[in-house]
């Protein structure tokens, strides 16, 4: 299956979030062997520099970057983009921007632990809980 994974899920794990952690842990596993093709945005790699640097050390942080680009498609973002995200019935810019990189990629889901930021998607949104139970 192909799959996009958003940034939150991505968190998850790096920060080891509670909660959270297992089910979204489980997707980069699957991903790491395999058994789905992973894509994420260049987009969630510069948010994750952002976000996670308060959660992890600096060496943490580099490390799992790069074992996400190694388990992941990184889909970069381009200008079409850019304007075709103010266009879209998506609330979240950012958002738009996941939504577009994942029709690039051809995802059949996204997974995503915010839905409801989704459900204008045409791509069918479900968190990594419900993504597992699916299989």
């Amino acid at each position: 299956m192909n799959i996009f994974v958003d940034t939150n899920v991505l968190i998850d794990v790096i920060a080891k979030r509670s909660g959270f952690f297992e089910a979204s842990a489980q997707i980069l596993r699957q991903c790491e062997a395999e058994i789905h093709k992973g894509n994420i945005s260049a987009l969630s790699i510069a948010n994750i520099m952002y976000i996670c640097k308060k959660y992890v050390s600096k060496e943490i942080l580099s490390s799992a970057v790069q074992s996400l680009a190694k388990i992941f498609e990184i889909i970069d973002l381009t200008q079409k983009d850019i304007s075709g995200a103010l266009s879209l019935d998506i609330a979240d810019f950012e958002d738009a921007l996941q939504f577009l990189a994942a029709k690039r990629a051809k995802a059949d889901y996204i997974i995503t632990r915010d839905i409801a930021h989704f459900k204008n998607s045409k791509i069918i949104p479900l968190t990594p809980e419900n993504f597992l139970k699916m299989l």
